[in-house]
C-alpha cells in the first residue's frame, strides 16, 4: 500500500482538519510577517481589497514582498513579476516532489494542491509520515488553507491599519520591507545544507550589482535562479 492510498483510508474532513489544528503555531509566525506585508502594500498604493486578492491569488509571502517592493522601486509590472517568480523557484522542485499525492486527481484538486503547497505545510506532511501517522493530500490541503487564510486576513488588517497612519515612516514603517523579508528568509532556513545555495544566490546578487549595468530586478532573478540550481545539483530538496 503507498503513502496516499493508506492516507486517502482516512475520510477527507479528518486529514483536512488534522493539517489544520497542526499548521496554527506555523500560522502565527505567517500572520506576523503578513502584518508587516500589508504595511508595505498599503506604501505602494493597494487597498484592502487589492491586498487580500493578491494574498489569495499569488500567496508566496517572498514573492509578493519583492513584487511589491520592485513596483515601489519604480520597476514596471512585468519586472516585479518576473522577480517575485525567480524568488520562488524552489516551489518547483516542491511541487515536483507531490507527485505520487497529485497523481490520478481531477484537474481542479490538482490545481488547488500546487496553490496552497507551500514551505510549512510541506515539511509538516513530512514530519507527520517520518512519526509514522497518516498524512496525504487532504492534509496538505488543510495546511495550506489554514495558512492563507491567517495571511490574507494579517495583511489586509496590516494595510488597513496603514492606512489610518498620517505620517507611517514616523513610526518606522519604511523599514517593513527589510524587517518582513528577513522574517520570511528566518522561517525558510532549515540547516546548514541551504547555506550553499543561499550564499550562491546572494553572491550572484552582489557581483552582477556591483560590475553589470543589470537593473536590480535581474540581478534578483538572476540570484533565485542560480540558487535554485545550485540546491538542484546538490539535490536539495
Amino acid at each position: 500500500m503507498t503513502l496516499q492510498e493508506s492516507a486517502e483510508g482516512s475520510p477527507c474532513r479528518s486529514q483536512l482538519a488534522a493539517g489544520l489544528q497542526d499548521i496554527l503555531p506555523l500560522a502565527i509566525g505567517v500572520g506576523v510577517y503578513g502584518l508587516a506585508f500589508g504595511l508595505l502594500a498599503a506604501q505602494a498604493q493597494m487597498d484592502t481589497l487589492q491586498t487580500g486578492v493578491m494574498g489569495t491569488i499569488v500567496f508566496a509571502g517572498s514573492s509578493q514582498i519583492i513584487a511589491v517592493e520592485r513596483l515601489v522601486a519604480g520597476a514596471g509590472a512585468g519586472a516585479a513579476i518576473l522577480a517575485g517568480l525567480a524568488l520562488n523557484l524552489r516551489l518547483l522542485l516542491i511541487t515536483a516532489s507531490l507527485r505520487q499525492e497529485l497523481a490520478g486527481r481531477p484537474w481542479w484538486q490538482v490545481l488547488l494542491g500546487v496553490h496552497l503547497a507551500t514551505d510549512e505545510n510541506w515539511a509538516l506532511m513530512h514530519a507527520v509520515r517520518a512519526r509514522g501517522h497518516r498524512a496525504g493530500y487532504w492534509y496538505l490541503v488543510g495546511g495550506g488553507l489554514g495558512l492563507v487564510a491567517v495571511w490574507v486576513l494579517a495583511t489586509v488588517a496590516g494595510a488597513a491599519f496603514a492606512t489610518s497612519v498620517p505620517e507611517p515612516k514616523a513610526l518606522g514603517m519604511d523599514f517593513a520591507f527589510t524587517a518582513a523579508f528577513i522574517a520570511i528568509l528566518r522561517s525558510l532556513w532549515s540547516g546548514s545544507t541551504m547555506l550553499l545555495p543561499w550564499a550562491g544566490a546572494a553572491a550572484i546578487v552582489l557581483l552582477t550589482g556591483l560590475f553589470t549595468p543589470l537593473d536590480p530586478t535581474w540581478t534578483l532573478i538572476l540570484g533565485g535562479m542560480g540558487g535554485a540550481a545550485i540546491a538542484g545539483v546538490l539535490g536539495d530538496d
